[in-house]
């Protein structure tokens, strides 16, 4: 009977000892599995962070440096231009009074044109007398003024540029 008895809580130990080894794998499989995620978590927010970082704050650091302070404009007043439109078969004379400043990008230009200056007085006075009052109707016929001054500016002045031409002031009578 002894060995019955000795066989038989070898057998009730054999049994638990059996779900233990069937549970530990298992909980051991769970808890793997688990870290496992949490890595690949941790890792998938680390790298959105880190995108983040470099899309939000990387490039404006890296452009601060190369975009220097912008040198302010220079403004050079012209004189007033005072011409009398081209009249279309009209009795009455209408004339136009402009006063115009250049917009330069430095002052280095801003001596250079000094000396051109007569030349520059031609142009617009040439271009302004050949305008009609109809040709300065609208916003559209100011815009259209301004840029064909700029250009005949830019090529008074050549190889220099100027950035614009502003009106100070503009009458039609």
């Amino acid at each position: 009977m002894a060995t019955k008895n000795e066989t038989q809580p070898d057998a009730d130990n054999a049994g638990t000892e059996g779900e233990e080894a069937t549970q530990a794998p298992a909980k051991r499989w769970l808890s793997l599995k688990l870290i496992v995620i949490a890595v690949a978590g941790i890792a998938v927010v680390g790298a959105l962070g880190g995108g983040g970082y470099f899309f939000f704050f990387a490039g404006r650091g890296n452009a601060a440096p190369a975009a220097e302070q912008p040198k302010p404009p220079v403004f050079v007043d012209m004189p007033d231009v005072l011409v009398n439109l081209s009249n279309s078969g009209g009795d009455r004379t209408q004339y136009l009074k402009v006063k115009v400043v250049l917009e330069l990008p430095d002052q280095a230009v801003s001596a250079q044109i000094q000396p051109v200056m007569p030349r520059l007085m031609d142009t617009f006075q040439t271009y302004l007398r050949e305008l009609r009052a109809t040709d300065l109707d609208g916003s559209a016929g100011l815009y259209r003024l301004k840029e064909e001054l700029t250009r005949r500016v830019n090529a008074a002045i050549a190889p220099n540029r100027i950035n614009a031409v502003l009106f100070k002031e503009i009458v039609i009578q």
